[in-house]
């Protein structure tokens, strides 16, 4: 990579990094209209620029041409080796140039300074480094107004400075791995090809806090960073100095892989980096815990009991003066249970009375619940005890009504915890007839180890997900459905469990989950008739296709409400919300219409998704436009006419 600084003068010469200087007579505006206009400057009727000869034209014309053979010059001269070469060359879903459907890039001259920034140009696909530093400082000019660029090049441009503000990023942590280098652990001697021992000094992390201003915690995860990228991920370094992933993402890796040995730690890297520059925080944090529980099933299980063993409660003072209080590290079954008995007694705010959004009543539950408070208004509480009826069970409506005197709620009782509540780690009961919980077949049988799927959690290690399987076989109102995945993991078939028989009493359970082809067909171009034996009842499956690419529209509804059916299968198709990067769970999104129903568009899978109520709004803005594709995906157009495509969820396979 240069590293040179760049000189203080503009002289070309001098300084073959830098940009030639701009010609004015480009600044001029009826010269940027022209182009605004798509006027074709070559053309010998057209006047010439203001203030420019014919002399001056031809060597302003030659500028131009050696100005773009030298932003092809310094790409080459960028010295891409190695892991950073295939980085770039593969594009690991780089935030912006190399999303899929990204704006159609022009041939041709452009008038702006950001040119080289637009959809597809040199340097809206260059690897983060200080060149393209000083081609978008050169754009930016000297107000950082940007002079004469669109929209597309000025979203370019920022895309660009995220990559230099990566690359910065991660030649800092180079440096830090250095430091480690000279400040080993006692007993630790530099070893593998990284040469870089097992553990750092016990007051490097005072030092490295020293220097960079910041607490000694900060300094901690720097310094682990960059030994994780040193020692076990070189994918995702060349990702990081390439710009395609922010320092946030890679620490996402490497806490990801810690209790993972290198070979380990680059297998599941490699899974996730081909799209990990256009995924969101969350979504990469999903994708990698997916691939370590693929890499290292025990391993995922083992971090997940050790996590455990430290669990909490915190309690801290928010910036507004209010406060704060969670659970940390609990059983993934009980904070589900418990999230769902806040939801319905927020429900049961609602229907008292209490203003507020959600959000507020949630809150209002959680306190009611930890308090033993009833927070409804003194007319509308069911019983006189202070303490909220238990949301799983159902209440008597003529109950609801109970006139009996209830307490003050200024002077609140506090009833001891009911005894024989669920042991830590244990799977509450009853949980799996409110979630959502998608297991590979091959897991579920005990065939494989895969991880599973839990809506409101993520990825599940494979064990966790056969314990879930289990507990929701034993509770009578879980349902089941079954969904058929192509190579990639999009969703192409689907369905839902009716019972093939009732078992009768006292007879003997087979054991364990089994599941069979029966002779029966199936719906038409769908995948048959499935038999599926959780142990506790017999089921059969009809699988449907789910594609769309020659939708028969099967599951059309006649009016604007999708119905039951048609929203699950759209929920199927996408789990979450089909707006850019939204990640709000789809059972909790509007069914949108891609076509509006009131112009004529059909209530149908190959014309709805789900959007949450804002990517609702987002998509009626007039400059913004979303279209379903014939495969299900959603193509986004921003104002700046850069495209964004959302494709439908990948199961895992």
């Amino acid at each position: 990579m240069l590293q040179t600084p760049a000189s203080p003068g503009p002289g070309r010469d001098d300084d073959p990094g830098r940009v030639p200087p701009w010609p004015d007579w480009m600044d001029d505006p009826a010269y940027l209209a022209a182009r605004a206009a798509d006027e074709d400057l070559d053309d010998p009727e057209d006047p010439p620029p203001p203030d420019a000869d014919e002399a001056e034209l031809g060597a302003e014309a030659a500028e131009i041409l050696a100005a773009q053979e030298r932003v092809a010059a310094v790409l080459a001269r960028l010295g891409l080796t190695g892991e950073l070469a295939a980085a770039t060359a593969a594009g690991y879903g780089r935030r912006g140039p190399g999303m899929p459907g990204s704006a159609q890039s022009f041939p041709g001259v452009y008038a702006s300074r950001a040119s080289g920034f637009a959809s597809g140009k040199p340097l809206d696909t260059a690897p983060g480094c200080l060149v393209l530093g000083q081609f978008a400082e050169e754009a930016a000019g000297d107000d950082d107004r940007y002079p004469g660029a669109g929209d597309d090049e000025l979203a370019g441009a920022v895309a660009a400075w995220d990559r230099v503000e990566a690359y910065a990023s991660s030649r800092k942590h180079a440096a830090v791995a250095e430091l480690i280098r000279r400040r080993p652990a006692a007993g630790c001697t530099p070893q593998g090809p990284a040469q870089m021992p097992e553990a750092f000094d016990e007051f490097t992390p005072r030092e490295v806090a020293s220097v960079l201003g910041e607490t000694r915690r900060v300094a901690e995860d720097t310094l682990l960073l960059a030994h994780e990228l040193e020692v076990k991920l070189p994918g995702t370094k060349a990702a990081f100095r390439a710009g395609i992933l922010n320092q946030r993402k890679a620490a996402i890796i490497a806490a990801a892989t810690a209790l993972l040995d290198p070979a380990e730690a680059r297998a599941a890297e490699a899974k996730v980096l081909d799209g990990a520059g256009a995924l969101t925080p969350p979504a990469l944090r999903a994708a990698i815990q997916r691939a370590v529980m693929q890499v290292a099933p025990g391993q995922a299980k083992q971090r997940r009991e050790h996590a455990a063993k430290q669990t909490r409660v915190e309690r801290w003072a928010e910036g507004s003066g209010n406060a704060g209080l969670a659970g940390r590290e609990l059983p993934p079954a009980q904070v589900l249970a418990a999230d769902q008995r806040v939801t319905a007694w927020a429900e049961q705010l609602a229907k008292a009375g209490l203003d507020g959004g959600m959000d507020a009543l949630r809150a209002r539950a959680f306190l009611d619940i930890l308090l033993g408070m009833d927070s409804r208004p003194l007319g509308s509480q069911a019983d006189g005890t202070g303490t909220p009826p238990d949301p799983a069970q159902p209440q008597d409506p003529a109950q609801t009504q109970d006139p009996a005197q209830p307490q003050d709620p200024a002077q609140p009782q506090y009833p001891a915890p009911a005894p024989g509540g669920p042991l830590a780690g244990m799977i509450p009961p009853g949980f799996a007839g409110h979630v959502t919980l998608t297991v590979p077949e091959a897991t579920v049988t005990g065939r494989a180890d895969r991880p599973g799927e839990l809506t409101g959690i993520g990825p599940v290690d494979p064990d966790l997900a056969r314990d879930l399987a289990a507990a929701a076989a034993r509770n009578p109102r879980s349902t089941w459905c079954i969904t058929v995945t192509d190579q990639h993991g999009h969703a192409v078939g689907h369905g839902c469990a009716r019972p093939a028989r009732r078992r009768k009493p006292g007879a003997p359970a087979p054991p364990g989950f089994t599941f069979t082809r029966t002779g029966h067909p199936g719906p038409p171009g769908g995948y048959g008739t499935w038999r599926l034996t959780t142990g506790y009842q017999d089921l059969l499956i009809k699988i449907g296709p789910l594609s769309t690419a020659d939708c028969d529209h099967r599951h059309e509804a006649r009016g604007h409400d999708p119905g039951v059916m048609l929203r699950h299968l759209a929920e199927v198709r996408h789990a979450t919300c089909t707006g850019p990067g939204c990640r709000r769970p789809a059972a909790r999104c509007d069914f949108e219409h891609n076509i509006p129903y009131e112009a004529g568009g059909r209530s149908c899978l190959c014309n709805g998704n789900p959007k949450c109520r804002h990517d609702h709004r987002l998509k009626q803005h007039p400059r913004w436009n979303a279209e379903q594709l014939p495969d299900g995906s959603v193509r986004w157009t921003a104002p700046s006419g850069r495209q964004y495509t959302t494709e439908p969820t990948r199961y895992p396979v």
